[in-house]
């Protein structure tokens, strides 16, 4: 989510996780899995105002990502078709 977007918002991102797992994101859960994100320098964390972050991706997080994907590339590879 954070990855196709600049500047993303706190509350965007939510939605759009919630939209994908068609459920409810709780702020409880959310904010300090963003705060470990950060912590481990995946995802830059900026002020948009006083009361709004907005979230980033990191040179070291696209990094992760692109790892991420040559990895699953590698052992899973295309699924078969449902007709196979």
């Amino acid at each position: 989510m954070i990855a196709g977007q600049d500047d993303s918002q706190g509350l965007s991102i939510k939605g759009e996780l919630e939209e994908y797992y068609e459920n409810e994101i709780h702020h409880g859960r959310l904010y300090p899995n963003f705060d470990t994100v950060v912590d481990k320098e995946l995802v830059y964390k900026g002020k948009a105002d006083k009361r709004t972050n907005y979230y980033t991706i990191t040179a070291r997080g696209r990094r992760e990502l692109e790892d991420r994907r040559e990895w699953e590339d590698q052992y899973v590879g295309e699924l078969p078709s449902s007709s196979e």
